[in-house]
């Protein structure tokens, strides 16, 4: 009988402290609840608001916006779920803390993830290349088509699909084809001493001048650019638009070479081509 009186007691104090523990946490609750809603909320209009703003800006691409724009919804996120765990009396000060230790133990395992993503952040808002265009460094050859945060992809000349690091395309020079509106081509041939070099360079700049995409200005200039005792090396040099001289150039090379090689009676004997300077596929 005692032992069940003993059973009763016990069962009503721990009812009464669970009531009295759901009183007191019930607004600590319905708190947090909102606060998640509100929060939520709050990151995604903080989220799309960065993203906005940044797409209206001339010269920042999407992916860039969408980078910066996740990592303000998540840095509210993070803040809101702080907030609610010291509505149930949890020291923040100590996640806080976790959440540093943590972050600087993900970056020295992600170092050179995080140089790719700091490269790749510099290539997208200083843009030293765009998607279409054609770009070489000192290992790295191609036409551009994606540039991402982490690697930018590039198709070779010989059709081949190239992933290249971002840390490996910022830390060196680049050299962009496609960038200017218009190139320079060169060529130039070798003549005897005894031919004529007025005759040859009036040749060269009839061939460049017949053909309508050599650019009027700058003209086409030819000019004897070395020469000895034996012979002299005079050169052709024009402007072509920079999306059509690898057609131009080609075209020119083979102009020059037929009409060097085919007609003897008219050009300078024994007249030899070389190849084009400046070329490159």
């Amino acid at each position: 009988m005692d032992q069940a009186s003993e059973f009763v007691v016990a069962t009503r104090t721990a009812l009464a402290q669970l009531m009295a523990l759901a009183v007191q946490y019930s607004f600590s609750v319905v708190g947090a609840v909102i606060l998640l809603i509100i929060g939520w909320v709050v990151a995604g209009l903080l989220g799309r608001w960065v993203y906005n703003g940044l797409s209206h800006i001339n010269g920042i691409d999407a992916t860039l916006s969408q980078f910066f724009s996740n990592i303000v919804r998540y840095a509210a996120l993070i803040l809101v779920v702080v907030m609610v765990l010291g509505q149930f009396g949890v020291q923040t000060a100590s996640i806080l803390a976790a959440l540093g230790a943590i972050g600087l133990a993900v970056g020295l395992a992600l170092q050179g993830t995080l140089q790719n993503i700091a490269a790749g952040i510099m290539l997208l808002v200083l843009r030293p290349f765009r998607v279409g265009e054609s770009i070489e460094t000192g290992t790295v050859s191609g036409t551009v088509v994606d540039v991402g945060l982490f690697a930018t992809e590039l198709r070779t000349a010989e059709g081949v699909y190239r992933l290249a690091p971002n840390s490996t395309l910022w830390n060196v020079p680049i050299t962009n084809y496609s960038r200017l509106a218009t190139r320079r081509h060169e060529i130039t041939i070798s003549i005897t001493a005894d031919d004529d070099v007025a005759q040859t360079e009036d040749q060269l700049l009839r061939l460049a001048t017949a053909d309508e995409r050599v650019l009027k200005s700058p003209a086409p200039s030819a000019f004897i650019s070395e020469f000895d005792t034996a012979s002299a090396r005079v050169t052709l040099r024009y402007w072509i638009s920079g999306k059509q001289w690898w057609e131009v150039s080609r075209d020119m090379t083979k102009a020059v070479k037929e009409a060097f090689h085919t007609v003897p009676d008219e050009t300078p004997a024994e007249a030899t081509m070389e190849a084009p300077t400046g070329a490159s596929a």
